[in-house]
């Protein structure tokens, strides 16, 4: 038997451990790392003794690894998205699901929702106040809801307003529950569990519609949204998904990409605020019909700012082989995308926000990691790459963001996400005269 060698770490009770990165994550990981070095096993709330990597060597050896070696975390997302969650599946039922969902994700499809995104933003954004400090945080996830409840959900009408009332709340509740061990039973049929279920069950039911209603319109090979290419999607057996699942998979898609994608385009306003060269820079190029340094400025955001700080996995054979370290079956390990972004090898001045090393420069696949990586990567990556870039490029035409002097706004953990403490303040004002949406549009096309 190969014998088990495990990354040294922390002493304290494990509750103590706990306790402190809850209350300040980054601080914590960045703690550690400089005592222990680059692996280190603590005890983390709900996975236990867990081993933590930003090794970039071991790292690309975990996220390469068959999944037969290492696969998804037990403690994840799929205990609130559902069994039919690519969060839920493993091994072959989740390499089946991703390859019947990611057609819609990636090269042309894409190209079908930006003027989507583009028109949802400009209709946000009406509303902004001129010369008053507001929070932009709100209005993003405004942004992201409504592109996902059309690009994805296909939703209109009273289903598409019910679903603007519900998805938010459910989202809320679902992080919380993520972030702290509630029992089920907690407070019986009024606790935060059963909140979760009576939303859980509206979600269904409006679902179920909207599947019921695209799966018998005349129009359904037409139709352009993820909804109406799930139902038409066939496993290489020819059997077509079950309606919960495509219900469990449209909750996925909400989850991993409305609120990461507002909170990344939080932190860019927050960035550029702090940055008024390099929000000159980015105005000029807009105004030129270039794109280049805005891309880079979203890259260096998720590098800097990353919204998800870690992504596990859970050892299934016998032992593992990670490097310098053998770990034991059903060991949790973590990635640290935190410590692997903060790597000076791998960027140099790493603490510095520079779009510039960004510029012309294609991030590594195994060290520029905010989307995860592996058979785990997020498949909706390209998606809200795009969208992202989309909303920017409409801000900083149609608005004049204004710097400004104020400190960094510091890193609030919500649950999942790790969101601006004062949700990315701005002041804007409209920019006179503006170019014409459709000049701007094609000036402008979104590379992915």
């Amino acid at each position: 038997m190969t014998a088990v060698r495990m990354p040294e770490g922390p002493t304290t009770p494990g509750f103590v451990q706990g306790l402190r990165i809850l209350t300040g994550r980054t601080r914590a990981w960045r703690g550690m790392h400089e005592r222990y070095g680059s692996a280190f096993t603590v005890q983390l709330p709900r996975f236990g003794r867990t081993v933590v990597l930003s090794e970039p060597a071991e790292v690309k050896t975990l996220f390469t690894a068959s999944t037969e070696l290492v696969d998804n975390i037990d403690v994840n997302l799929g205990q609130f998205l559902g069994p039919g969650s690519l969060f839920s599946l493993v091994g072959e039922e989740h390499r089946k699901q991703r390859k019947l969902l990611a057609p819609p994700f990636h090269g042309r499809r894409l190209a079908v929702y930006e003027t989507l995104i583009e028109e949802e933003t400009v209709r946000e954004m009406a509303s902004w106040p001129s010369g008053r400090e507001f929070a932009t945080m709100d209005p993003m996830m405004r942004i992201t809801l409504n592109v996902i409840l059309r690009a994805v959900f296909g939703a209109e009408g009273a289903e598409f307003d019910q679903l603007r009332e519900l998805l938010p709340k459910l989202v809320l509740i679902g992080s919380a529950l993520a972030a702290l061990p509630v029992p089920r039973k907690f407070l019986g049929q009024y606790g935060p569990w059963a909140r979760f279920a009576a939303h859980r069950r509206s979600y269904d039911e409006i679902v179920g519609r909207l599947i019921d209603r695209a799966a018998a319109a005349d129009d359904l090979a037409e139709r352009d949204d993820v909804l109406a290419m799930m139902l038409q999607a066939r496993y290489d057996d020819g059997s077509a998904m079950s309606h919960s699942d495509i219900a469990d998979e449209l909750l996925t898609l909400l989850t991993a990409g409305h609120e990461t994608t507002a909170t990344t385009l939080a932190w860019t306003v927050e960035r550029l605020r702090r940055h008024p060269e390099l929000l000159r820079r980015l105005v000029s190029e807009i105004d030129a019909g270039g794109s280049e340094l805005r891309e880079a400025t979203l890259l260096e955001v998720q590098r800097v700012r990353p919204v998800i700080d870690s992504t596990g996995r859970k050892v299934r054979a016998d032992t593992l082989q990670l490097g310098r370290w053998t770990l034991p079956k059903g060991q949790n390990i973590v990635v640290s995308i935190r410590l692997m972004h903060d790597n000076e090898e791998l960027f140099p001045n790493a603490r510095a926000f520079d779009p510039d090393r960004f510029v012309g420069v294609r991030p590594g696949t195994f060290s520029w990691i905010p989307f995860g990586g592996g058979a785990r990567r997020c498949i909706g990556a390209a998606f809200a790459t795009m969208e992202m870039n989309i909303v920017l490029r409409t801000l900083l035409r149609d608005f004049t963001l204004e710097p400004t002097d104020a400190p960094d706004e510091r890193t609030h953990f919500r649950g999942v996400a790790l969101v601006p403490a004062k949700m990315g303040r701005a002041v804007v004002r409209r920019r006179t005269p503006a170019p014409s949406t459709a000049a701007a549009t094609q000036s402008g096309q979104v590379t992915v």
